[in-house]
């Protein structure tokens, strides 16, 4: 699931060498969160217009986690 996060990403940005994911434990309820680390410049590629670009990757990486029977959430920090 990490790779895949950072291969969408990294298809996005103009610095991919400044992208990086950290992934957190599994909370209480079998979650477990993607922080996606951009440079401050490529923020605005990585959410795109009203936020669609980002919509569009948490729905793609909760389709993938859904064949793995996985629950997960996407940050963009």
């Amino acid at each position: 699931m990490k790779d895949l996060l950072l291969q969408i990403a990294c298809g996005l940005v103009s610095n991919p060498d400044a992208v990086s994911v950290d992934v957190d434990e599994p909370d209480e309820e079998g979650t477990v969160v993607y922080h996606l680390h951009v440079a401050q410049e490529d923020m605005g590629r990585v959410i795109g217009k009203q936020g669609r670009i980002a919509k569009a990757i948490r729905i793609v990486m909760r389709s993938a986690a859904s064949r793995n029977d996985e629950k997960i959430s996407v940050e963009i920090e």
